[in-house]
């Protein structure tokens, strides 16, 4: 079984600061982390923690931008791709300085309906210019639909939507965040989308659904889901982007639960 799980460093272990939670990871038995927005700690203090625990450095999202204004993502905001560059510039950096090989790009939020063919080629437009810059240091975009519950008026919410624009963008270094809990919440037909867009998935994240906790309750079957990626041929890291339910190390019986072998 596919047992290559990555700790999610926004989530897991939140509450400590993020050399310590790199710590945390690899004792609990992680050889990866990703995370969500670290750039509050220097890059090289965060690959200076992974190389000293023998931990991958996976992925850092881009900036999200003013949250008081509703902000939730940059490149597809017209008239605003000034403001995304800048913070893809400081993201790639960031990426390169701590190792980080993945780099999730945001959207943001969706224009009213006579402004969303512009957004559209915004987004295009920045994606381009993104992934041509990320190309020269071997670092690949992700693109993540997020579920409509969690993110109302997101800019997309269904795996179709995101791969439309991967599609249009026209890189190869530009690749799918398939998150099952997104897929699960918005779309289900988990395994059959898995197998639909593998060819084009650049990483994967779990979580339980509806409650987002340790993938070892709700309407998930995650026993199949790995049955499914190990057919499949999936060789990359899986992302555990769930909040746990109390204690992140006593949680982590949902290992052992589904029949994984402990990373």
């Amino acid at each position: 079984m596919v047992n290559q799980l990555s700790a999610n460093l926004g989530f897991l272990w939140a509450d400590l600061p993020l050399v310590q939670r790199v710590e945390r990871a690899a004792a609990a038995g992680f050889r990866a982390v990703e995370l969500h927005w670290p750039y509050d700690t220097a890059a090289q203090e965060v690959r200076a923690a992974c190389e000293e625990h023998h931990v991958e450095l996976l992925s850092v999202n881009t900036p999200q931008g003013n949250l008081a204004n509703g902000d939730a993502g940059l490149a597809a905001q017209i008239g605003r791709e000034s403001e995304f560059k800048a913070a893809f510039e400081m993201t790639l950096q960031w990426a390169c300085d701590s190792g980080a090989k993945l780099i999730h790009v945001l959207p943001g939020m969706a224009s009213a309906p006579d402004g969303q063919p512009l957004a559209r080629q915004t987004f295009i437009n920045n994606l381009q210019w993104a992934a041509d810059l990320a190309a020269q240091q071997n670092i690949t975009l992700l693109l993540e639909a997020l579920n409509h519950r969690d993110k109302p008026g997101y800019f997309y919410h269904t795996q179709a939507e995101s791969n439309a624009i991967r599609h249009e963008a026209g890189k190869d270094n530009v690749k799918l965040m398939f998150d099952v809990y997104h897929v699960g919440v918005t779309e289900g037909d988990v395994l059959v989308k898995l197998e639909q867009f593998l060819p084009v998935i650049g990483h994967i994240q779990i979580a339980a659904v509806p409650t987002r906790r340790e993938p070892d309750e709700g309407e998930i079957r995650y026993e199949a889901v790995f049955e499914r990626l190990n057919e499949l041929g999936y060789k990359g890291w899986i992302g555990c982007e769930y909040k746990p339910r109390a204690q992140v190390e006593q949680g982590l019986a949902w290992i052992d639960k589904i029949g994984l072998v402990r990373p």
